[in-house]
């Protein structure tokens, strides 16, 4: 499965158009999730060309945090049984203070 289609980094804004906003002000765009494991990110900004995204990551710990990730490491990770990141296909885009205060 492809993680970000065209048509997800068109309604994406670039790390940097980004940048002076405001948790009030963004939208998570798309959500990436580990199948077989730890491993959630909500992803609100993403520069195509650097392959770099932001997104409020819940990796099972306490608690999850805003920060940034790699495309290519997304892409290459091979979990149980060779599973690989995947994107969940019935997510609908929602505001990140939304998403904040739902994942804790």
């Amino acid at each position: 499965m492809k993680l970000l289609t065209k048509e997800i980094i068109d309604r994406l804004p670039t790390n940097e158009e980004s940048r002076d906003s405001g948790i009030d002000e963004l939208t998570v765009q798309v959500k990436f999730f580990n199948p077989t494991g730890n491993g959630t990110w909500y992803v609100y900004s993403y520069s195509p060309d650097e392959r770099i995204g932001y997104a409020l990551c819940d990796l099972g710990c306490p608690f999850p945090e805003l920060g940034a990730f790699s495309m290519d490491e997304l892409e290459n990770y091979k979990g149980i049984f060779g599973l690989g990141i995947e994107r969940d296909l019935h997510y609908r885009p929602r505001p990140l203070r939304e998403v904040m205060d739902a994942v804790g």
